[in-house]
């Protein structure tokens, strides 16, 4: 009797399940993930918690796509932005350009992190940081696991491309489900920035 494919298989459908919950999506519908949080969704799509209301971020930590590795609870006493991409994303390279504008404009005070997820090779992730001029790290998540560990019913990622702002305290602030310009991402960190 196979004993070990189960665990393996359920393995598999939860991550093809929560795989599933992370389609491309451009903005162009509304898609709202998690639910029963005590956050507001305002106008612009962008989410955001009050801030005796947020929860810890999960522990982010692992290999990066350039082969050092990362564990963003190092990072607290920063704000950080956490943007959830795939090199095959069409939306990811829409807002790309404007990631880089707004992590070099913002590098002193904020820190930027990715994740990187779905794609099988490095390289792939790679080509694309070279491509867009991104040069804070990223966290190759081929299979979505570091996806999975954000607390369900708050502000978790539930598309790509996802980006989730900590505040300094490294709590979940602020979230958009869809690729963003430098407006609406500065609409994200500058409220946080002002924060003692």
């Amino acid at each position: 009797m196979r004993t070990g494919r189960a665990p393996i298989l359920l393995t598999a459908v939860t991550l093809a399940s929560a795989l599933t919950l992370t389609a491309c999506t451009d903005g162009g519908g509304k898609t709202t993930g998690s639910a029963g949080g005590n956050y507001v969704i305002g106008p612009s799509g962008i989410s955001t918690v009050a801030r005796g209301e947020r929860v810890a971020a999960p522990k982010l930590d692992g290999e990066t796509v350039e082969g050092g590795t990362l564990d963003t609870s190092t990072l607290k006493g920063k704000v950080v932005v956490l943007n959830v991409w795939g090199s095959w994303c069409g939306p990811c390279r829409t807002e790309a350009p404007y990631f880089k504008q707004v992590s070099e404009e913002l590098a002193k005070d904020v820190a930027f992190v990715g994740i990187n997820t779905r794609d099988n090779s490095k390289q792939s992730a790679l080509n694309f940081e070279k491509d867009y001029g991104i040069t804070y790290p990223s966290l190759f998540d081929p299979s979505g696991k570091l996806i999975l560990r954000f607390p369900k019913g708050n502000l978790n990622p539930a598309a790509i491309p996802s980006t989730i702002v900590l505040d300094k305290e490294g709590k979940i602030a602020a979230r958009a489900l869809t690729a963003i310009d430098d407006k609406r991402l500065r609409k994200m960190i500058d409220p946080l920035l002002a924060e003692k």
